[in-house]
């Protein structure tokens, strides 16, 4: 996000959804697996998203986490979604936990890449292509 980015997701979302947010980060990231907390946390995207286009409308202002939410039609790929990925590392950062990883190989991940992908891909249903 950009330093002078005027909307945070608690500016959404409110203080008590945030507060819960950082709670359920807090016991289940530390043991959880990727696969089951990336699409959780799609879903807390998706439903600050619609709190945006309430509060917002369709055109919220540039530079806010409301335009990022908003903004992710065009994009395919986590590595193309900067400042959603500014977004959750301060999710993550609140929260007091950490989104990068390593595989039993040593290969790092990130949990917060694999929650983008599943933002933008929260529509895909290839079965019905």
């Amino acid at each position: 996000m950009d330093e002078d980015a005027t909307i945070s997701l608690k500016d959404i979302v409110g203080q008590k959804v945030y507060d819960l947010w950082l709670d359920m980060l807090r016991r289940l990231v530390p043991d959880g697996r990727t696969h089951r907390l990336a699409p959780m946390i799609a879903g807390m995207l998706q439903y600050a998203a619609d709190v945006a286009i309430q509060k917002f409308g369709n055109e919220p202002e540039e530079g806010t986490a409301a335009y990022c939410l908003l903004g992710m039609d065009e994009i395919w790929e986590p590595d193309e979604a900067g400042d959603l990925q500014d977004l959750i590392a301060q999710l993550f950062e609140d929260a007091g936990v950490e989104y990068e990883r390593a595989n039993s190989r040593g290969e790092g991940y990130s949990v917060a890449e694999s929650a983008i992908y599943e933002y933008i891909h929260w529509y895909d249903m290839p079965w019905e292509a």
